[in-house]
């Protein structure tokens, strides 16, 4: 049996500065979670709310579990043969790890773009629909058409390709075949996306273009980051966890909150220490 996942009415966000508590207006929680590959622990016992239509991001030095964190969130670490998980993750008030949950549903509500722009070797057109179309779109071509250039209007990006959605989504420079993604994983109409680095690859202009399409998007979804540049975390998130690496290099939750607060007055050493550039 496959239990159906219900993205359920939008509700009210949180408002700026507040603290999501576990329980709150999240619309996704992290409680007491391991993610295993093999006999080694990649993720330890971490507790995490995710808020509503903000922007929270994942930092840490380089192999603290981020991105498995990250990926946990749409059960991507399912692909991997040797992961496991312990504990839970509960999407709007429902376990997604529960038995009978599809992950391919799971991953329909919370969608995900790369590190590295990944489209497809098809037409722009189909790069955004591709997406609708093997999630069971049955609408008319006209309403496809609307769909696509809606998502592309989302991604920022209509205005540069409107009239060539004929073209190859690899004749795109980065920023734009990024955006490319963005737009395609916005055509499957989630509710959150999961962004692991997505600006790793590109170059600062192209960067701020991203940051600012987060801005916009935020409005309609609620977005997790994973990023290694303290200055993006800084400038675009609203939340910021940090992570750590313990004794065994298992990573851990060390601190979480608003991210004006926690740049400017971390609660926890190892915090200060890292953004200040002391470790990592």
């Amino acid at each position: 049996m496959t239990v159906a996942l219900e993205a359920g009415p939008r509700a009210r966000t949180a408002r700026n500065g507040a603290n999501p508590p576990m329980g709150g207006d999240n619309v996704l929680e992290a409680r007491a979670l391991h993610v295993y590959y093999g006999a080694f622990r990649a993720i330890e016992n971490v507790t995490l709310p995710i808020a509503r239509n903000r922007i929270t991001a994942f930092i840490g030095p380089s192999g603290c579990g981020k991105s498995t964190m990250l990926r946990a969130f749409n059960r991507m670490n399912d692909l991997v043969p040797t992961a496991r998980v312990e504990g839970d993750i509960v999407y709007r008030g429902q376990s997604i790890y529960a038995p009978g949950v599809d992950p391919v549903e799971v991953r329909r509500h919370i969608g995900m773009v790369f590190q590295k722009p990944n489209p497809f070797p098809k037409s722009i057109y189909d790069n955004v629909a591709w997406g609708a179309r093997i999630n069971g779109f049955r609408g008319t071509r006209r309403e496809l058409d609307d769909l696509v250039e809606a998502a592309l209007v989302q991604a920022a990006l209509w205005d540069e390709v409107h009239d060539k959605l004929d073209q190859s989504g690899l004749s795109l420079s980065g920023g734009q075949q990024q955006r490319l993604c963005i737009a395609r994983a916005i055509a499957v109409k989630p509710d959150v996306i999961l962004m692991d680095e997505p600006c790793s690859a590109l170059d600062p202009i192209a960067t701020l273009r991203i940051e600012d399409l987060m801005q916009q998007l935020k409005e309609r979804y609620t977005i997790l980051i994973v990023t290694h540049n303290m200055q993006q975390a800084a400038r675009a998130s609203d939340y910021t966890a940090f992570f750590n690496m313990g004794d065994r290099r298992q990573g851990y939750l060390v601190e979480f909150g608003p991210t004006p607060e926690l740049f400017t007055n971390p609660k926890d050493p190892r915090t200060e220490d890292y953004i200040t550039g002391r470790f990592g």
